[in-house]
């Protein structure tokens, strides 16, 4: 390959490379945005603030949806845990990268006004890989009205989808600490309180 196309080459992958680190917008460590943004992989390396939406997707038969993790993910990969999840965008809203994110993780198309927001926790993690993650997660129920056969698991980001029962649920989060792949044991009462949520949504 001629030097002059092998260095167009390498620019085309550099700026493949960076369409594909997002640029997200920073916060302080109360979650109130500071009018400036980063690339994910800066945000991971810095640990700086930033926001995620977390959406908890259940039937009206009392079913909770848990995705399975990739394998491909730098984080906690073949984890079960939230339905879906996902980084805001540097100048999107928290409910419109939630509804983004239900639409590529899961391929379902969602409103806005079909989310329940339930409140914003922090999740600050330093993992073994150098990567530290200080979140907040804004965190949402809505009510899945479509079989999961329907759904179409984003393969860079799932590797299964499936449904339990509250009650499984409420038991893989009591043994937390000794169900493999379930859950991030240190966020023990953040699942505790979705679990209270969605039967307080269920409730007639």
């Amino acid at each position: 390959m001629p030097l002059q196309d092998f260095e167009t080459f390498q620019l085309v992958m550099a700026f493949f490379f960076i369409l594909m680190d997002e640029l997200i917008d920073i916060t302080d460590e109360n979650g109130k945005l500071l009018g400036r943004s980063e690339l994910k992989s800066i945000i991971h390396q810095k640990g700086l603030y930033h926001h995620t939406a977390h959406v908890w997707l259940y039937t009206k038969n009392g079913e909770v949806l848990l995705s399975q993790r990739s394998a491909k993910k730098a984080i906690c990969p073949l984890m079960w845990d939230v339905s879906v999840a996902g980084h805001v965008d540097a100048g999107e809203t928290i409910k419109q990268a939630g509804v983004r994110e239900i639409f590529e993780e899961i391929g379902l198309s969602i409103t806005e006004d079909k989310l329940l927001k339930i409140g914003v926790f922090e999740c600050f993690q330093s993992y073994e890989n150098g990567m530290t993650d200080n979140e907040f997660h804004n965190t949402f129920l809505a009510e899945l009205t479509v079989p999961i056969s329907s759904l179409k698991a984003q393969e860079e980001e799932v590797e299964a989808l499936k449904l339990i029962s509250l009650t499984e649920f409420d038991e893989l989060i009591a043994d937390i600490n000794t169900n493999n792949l379930h859950f991030v044991p240190s966020n023990k009462t953040y699942y505790e309180f979705v679990s209270e949520k969605i039967k307080e949504a269920l409730q007639p």
